[in-house]
């Protein structure tokens, strides 16, 4: 399904919950509490990430980063698509708050969410996700590139 796996860099935080919708493993630096250069060209390198970065002089210094020149969220994905990051929603994967697995889940539910919805449940955090307001936002701003 050509999923990726992807380290963001502290400018590119943004783009978290569009790649993980999109099914892409996407750690972001300030998860791990690093900005550091080297510690984030290691942690690409020892978990096998492309890393996405702003920072020029950063890309050039590993073979798998992608440079983001703009800082429209927008032109950003456009340019992560061109680079081969598929960018298509898919079925609930991720959780868009920790990159967690969400499990699909019957037994229980939130409260404000419809009966007829699918709910999802990150198995690390324990984030509810159903495909809500959010969800179309992401597809509109998608469909859009």
């Amino acid at each position: 399904m050509n999923q990726r796996r992807l380290l963001l860099d502290v400018m590119c935080g943004g783009l978290r919950s569009y790649l993980r919708m999109c099914g892409h493993d996407t750690s972001y630096a300030l998860d791990y509490d690093v900005e550091a250069d080297d510690r984030l060209i290691a942690i690409a390198r020892t978990e096998d990430r492309t890393l996405i970065t702003r920072d020029r002089q950063l890309a050039t210094r590993t073979d798998t980063a992608i440079l983001l020149e703009s800082t429209d969220t927008e032109e950003q994905l456009r340019t992560l698509q061109n680079a081969g990051i598929r960018l298509t929603l898919i079925e609930p994967t991720r959780c868009s708050r920790c990159n967690g697995r969400l499990e699909p889940t019957s037994d229980s539910r939130p409260d404000d969410v419809p009966e007829e919805r699918r709910v999802w449940r990150c198995e690390n955090c324990g984030q509810w996700f159903w495909k809500g307001s959010h969800w179309n936002r992401v597809r509109t701003t998608l469909q859009s590139i």
